[in-house]
């Protein structure tokens, strides 16, 4: 099963005495051996996920993939396909052991390596998941101890730029707050709003405190792009489908300036959002330097029954549609931050979205990047990350024991021929005249 098929078809300690390799401001430039689109960003990412299931087991996947012990190799791979970026960063958990308190001797060489090999790092701070000392995103201390952890990441290593402080806050508060399964295992539409409340103003008190370590910032806000069709012409499947397609939008709404629709905006109230959170939440910040990353997978369109439960839609609309609602919406550059599918289906996929991205950039949008996401298969991902089974989803570039999947050869061979003359080049058209030259 696809990493996120699950999401759709349910209803509804001591300060580090290890300081590594000095940090500086330096930025590095793309390896010359990858043309690419001026700017443009080819990534891959580290499964980072590492939320509590039921009973209080973190699910940690960069342990359960291997790269905890195997991140030089790791890193590696990904360096020598061509990309230019990676979506990386470590367990909140491990480097945050208690207020006010970092660790960061899970980080320090890792950060090291991948400062000095030139690629972008676009750090992710928050994936799924929070310290054991915090009550999940239910707790009301959460945004100002984020923000401390973000600020003493910043500081930590000035030469990162780019940074998503949150990651997909959406899906976060659905799995945690709505459907039951992760952390605070709340499962009720007050507990989604205050989920909702408190990782958005996380985020933008988070962003205050980057960018005044690293005023030049560029904020890469994550998020799973979704669309919601009624089942049928019934009031209820209507409706349904009506609240997720207003749903899927609060997160950035309260974050990006927007007004929620007012079915969210009940909700919040109940939850204790309050006119000064509104007020707060409005302020711009990083103007100008904010990009939007784009989740798309092959489930992130669905058909919403009378009773609220989902399917897949039967006709997606892809990619360039979907994505194109959202920049209409908030005016954002965009960058494809995660796509994948399992490797019978991997080569095909890939080509359909670079298609879907080409006609992105045809439309005039502008599309700072695109990413093959995660490096590494994964595990578990099929039932969510509530049990524990070792069951491999091979999604990634390359598989558990590191060697590739076919995919990561046609990555490889678009990422090397791609130029401002071949935008539209195929994937496949390129893997195959890699392999015949």
């Amino acid at each position: 099963m696809h990493r996120r098929s699950f999401l759709h078809y349910t209803s509804a300690g001591v300060t580090a005495a290890l300081v590594g390799c000095t940090p500086s401001i330096t930025r590095y430039s793309a390896p010359p051996a990858s043309p690419t689109l001026p700017g443009m960003l080819f990534a891959t990412g580290i499964e980072n996920s590492y939320p509590r299931i039921a009973g209080g087991t973190r699910v940690d996947q960069m342990d359960t993939s291997g790269h905890s012990t195997r991140w030089r190799e790791d890193f590696a791979l990904a360096r020598g396909i061509g990309v230019n970026a990676l979506r990386y960063g470590p367990a909140w958990y491990r480097t945050n052991p208690a207020p006010g308190r970092y660790d960061w001797s899970s980080a320090d060489e890792q950060m090291c390596w991948l400062r000095d090999s030139g690629m972008t790092v676009i750090a992710d701070l928050c994936h799924f998941g929070t310290p054991d000392w915090i009550g999940g995103f239910q707790d009301p201390s959460l945004p100002a101890h984020f923000a401390d952890y973000a600020s003493a990441f910043a500081r930590r290593y000035p030469w990162v730029r780019h940074f998503t402080p949150i990651n997909e806050m959406f899906v976060a508060a659905n799995f945690s707050a709505m459907l039951g399964w992760w952390n605070e295992c709340a499962s009720d539409h007050v507990s989604f709003a205050r989920a909702l409340r408190h990782l958005s103003l996380a985020h933008e008190m988070a962003i205050d405190r980057i960018i005044a370590e690293r005023p030049d910032a560029i904020i890469v806000q994550v998020e799973s792009v979704e669309g919601f069709q009624p089942a049928d012409l019934s009031a209820g499947a209507i409706a349904h489908a009506r609240f997720w397609n207003d749903a899927r939008f609060a997160a950035l709404d309260l974050t990006l300036g927007r007004v929620p629709a007012a079915s969210v905006r009940e909700l919040l109230a109940d939850a204790g959002m309050t006119t000064a959170d509104y007020a707060y939440l409005r302020t711009a910040r990083a103007r100008g330097r904010r990009w939007l990353g784009v989740d798309y997978y092959v489930t992130s369109e669905h058909m919403v029954g009378a009773d609220g439960n989902k399917v897949a839609a039967k006709r997606r609309l892809g990619l360039a549609s979907l994505a194109t609602t959202y920049h209409a919406r908030y005016g954002l550059p965009l960058f494809i931050t995660e796509t994948s599918r399992v490797a019978s289906h991997a080569l095909a996929w890939l080509d359909e979205q670079w298609a879907e991205t080409a006609r992105l950039a045809a439309s005039g949008v502008r599309v700072h990047g695109f990413t093959w996401f995660p490096l590494v298969d994964t595990t578990d991902w099929g039932h969510a990350l509530r049990v524990v089974r070792g069951d491999v989803d091979p999604i990634g570039l390359y598989r558990l024991d590191r060697s590739p999947h076919p995919v990561a050869g046609a990555y490889a061979a678009l990422i090397a021929q791609v130029s401002d003359r071949r935008f539209g080049t195929s994937p496949l058209a390129a893997h195959a005249r890699a392999r015949s030259g």
